[in-house]
């Protein structure tokens, strides 16, 4: 009985292995048209937003790491046209501030499926010193 039932499981897995390695890989995602002009940009509520992000203890820590004023900072930032300001405010919502999740996530479903093929077999793993 455990035979046929490992041959199913066996079966199972070459398929699902099949599927996903033929699966193509594909990330999409929008981008910004650079023939349409922004006219609609906030360059008030752009800088406020860049102010707030600058103002983060990590932020500031490593720009005065890296040498930089706060005077320099907001010269600099008082230097780019109303487009840049708002890529650059884009840039600042696309961070990624915790990491990827989905890593994690898929990590602990394998480790899952693993422990659960294991019960079904009645395998045992001992770990010795």
């Amino acid at each position: 009985m455990r035979i046929p039932f490992m041959r199913m499981v066996s079966w199972y897995l070459i398929f699902a292995m099949f599927l996903v390695g033929i699966a193509p890989r594909v990330e999409a995602g929008f981008v910004p048209s650079e023939i349409i002009a922004l006219e609609e940009v906030d360059r008030k509520a752009d800088m406020e937003k860049v102010q707030r992000f600058l103002e983060t203890k990590i932020v500031r820590d490593r720009l005065e790491k890296l040498g930089f004023t706060h005077e320099e900072i907001n010269s600099r930032l008082s230097q780019l046209s109303d487009q840049q300001l708002h890529q650059v405010t884009q840039q600042i919502d696309e961070l990624k501030v915790g990491g990827d999740i989905g890593a994690v996530i898929g990590l602990l479903v394998i480790v899952i499926l693993v422990i659960l093929i294991l019960q079904l077999t009645g395998h045992r793993v001992l770990v010795t010193r």
